[in-house]
């Protein structure tokens, strides 16, 4: 069974205004960070020491959005959406892409400290 997704995904971007991506240490693909309120967004970023220039969001039935943000972040070996990544812990929601859409949410479990940024 899936988990419910939220109304609207905040996204972190770079100075550069790409999107920031999380990939496991020795991974071939990387999950797309996004969280479930900009509290989280900018609590994950001061946890992880992470440089954020912008956090940006978009709503789960902006279907047109979300269908350039899967087909742009595809292009660089982004396989699914890790959403509220707790970086102390590791846990999160991996929601895969499905086509130009989500697929599947359920629980992940990353091994903390296992990171590549």
């Amino acid at each position: 069974m899936s988990a419910p997704l939220p109304e609207e995904f905040h996204l972190l971007l770079d100075r550069d205004g790409s999107l920031i991506v999380f990939q496991q240490k020795d991974a071939s693909w990387a999950g797309l960070l996004a969280f479930t309120s900009e509290g989280l967004a900018r609590q994950f970023c001061a946890i992880s020491h992470l440089d954020v220039a912008e956090i940006v969001s978009i709503a789960r039935d902006d279907r047109e959005s979300i269908s350039r943000l899967i087909a742009d972040v595809k292009r660089r070996a982004v396989r699914n959406l890790l959403l509220d990544l707790d970086y102390a812990t590791g846990r999160c929601l991996r929601v895969e892409f499905d086509g130009a859409g989500f697929g599947a949410a359920v629980e992940h479990q990353f091994i903390p400290g296992g990171h590549r940024r």
